[in-house]
């Protein structure tokens, strides 16, 4: 069966009109057959988002960003795309602008809420949010830095300008004046040490010496201490702290008239009375030392014995008178 020209040309023309239809929806990123949902979000920045944008959950490709229009004079942006039929969630989830490469593009994700909440159906307009990129993170964490060196050349050039005032003529002079006077220092200082270098090496024999008798009186001090622990200096101190303690008793009873000695020590009477005694004999021994006839009477072939007479300055008759 022939067809005629018109009918050809009316297929080509039906067949043109189809081909437009499906290549302006593929650049839409929509099927002209399509039975997705569709969906809204409101954001203040859309940060670059482009229409054919994928959208995805938990990093599955769901659907595509269709348009991108602003939604009032306040420059909000009003952003439709669509969900493929089966994923369902509710009304309360978020549809969150993301980063979906290092080097830039935008993506939407949607963030499930699994609450009681009723699922979105196709119209809805669901919660929108934007999340940090990699350079807004950067940004973020580099202003604070950047303000504190801005602060810090800020302090640097106050400081270099208040050491600018302070360092005038003069004060520059005199600070030559001192870095010269510390390389002469240093310079007497090397030459110091020089010597004491010279000093040591010719005196190094003596030096040797002297370090070996250090170290023989060292090992001697050694062997003492050594004799010492081997013989039971504990135990002596521990009998002399027992003398001590002793002889601190019998001080203390001195101290307090207990005894002899207590009472001669605190007793002034017992002391006059010793002292008196003493004395007494004393004297006593002296007169018979000096007049044993007062003492003892001899007579030799029946003589009378003589009267005893009282020598003058008798120490007796002292006393008594």
């Amino acid at each position: 069966m022939k067809l005629s020209r018109e009918v050809k040309t009316g297929i080509l023309v039906v067949l043109g009109i189809l081909a437009v239809i499906f290549g302006f929806s593929y650049l839409k990123s929509s099927s002209f057959f399509d039975d997705s949902s569709t969906f809204y979000a409101v954001y203040d920045n859309v940060g670059g988002l482009q229409s054919g944008t994928q959208v995805s959950i938990n990093g599955l490709v769901v659907g595509n960003v269709t348009s991108i229009k602003f939604k009032d004079n306040k420059f909000q942006s009003i952003v439709t795309f669509k969900v493929n039929k089966g994923y369902g969630f509710t009304k309360n989830s978020l549809a969150e602008i993301y980063d979906t490469g290092i080097i830039g593009g935008k993506g939407i994700q949607i963030i499930p809420v699994f609450d009681d909440s009723p699922l979105a159906i196709s119209g809805d307009t669901l919660n929108s949010a934007v999340k940090p990129g990699i350079t807004d993170l950067v940004q973020e964490k580099l202003t604070p830095l950047q303000m504190k060196v801005e602060g810090a050349v800020t302090n640097a050039d106050s400081l270099l300008m208040n050491v600018n005032d302070v360092l005038d003529a003069r004060t520059k002079l005199e600070l030559r004046q001192s870095i010269a006077g510390l390389n002469k220092l240093v310079t007497s200082f090397q030459v110091s040490a020089n010597t004491l270098n010279d000093v040591l090496a010719s005196n190094k024999k003596e030096l040797d010496s002297s370090i070996k008798n250090v170290n023989t009186i060292t090992e001697n001090f050694a062997e003492l201490s050594e004799e010492l622990a081997k013989s039971d200096l504990a135990g002596t101190i521990k009998g002399l702290q027992g003398t001590v303690d002793n002889l601190n008793e019998l001080l203390s009873k001195i101290e307090r008239g207990e005894g002899s000695l207590g009472k001669l020590a605190n007793d002034d009477e017992f002391y006059n009375n010793l002292s008196n005694a003493s004395r007494e004999l004393d004297l006593l021994l002296q007169d018979f030392r000096l007049n044993p006839k007062r003492y003892v009477n001899v007579s030799v072939f029946g003589k009378k014995q003589k009267d005893y007479e009282v020598p003058e300055n008798d120490p007796a008759a002292t006393k008594e008178n």
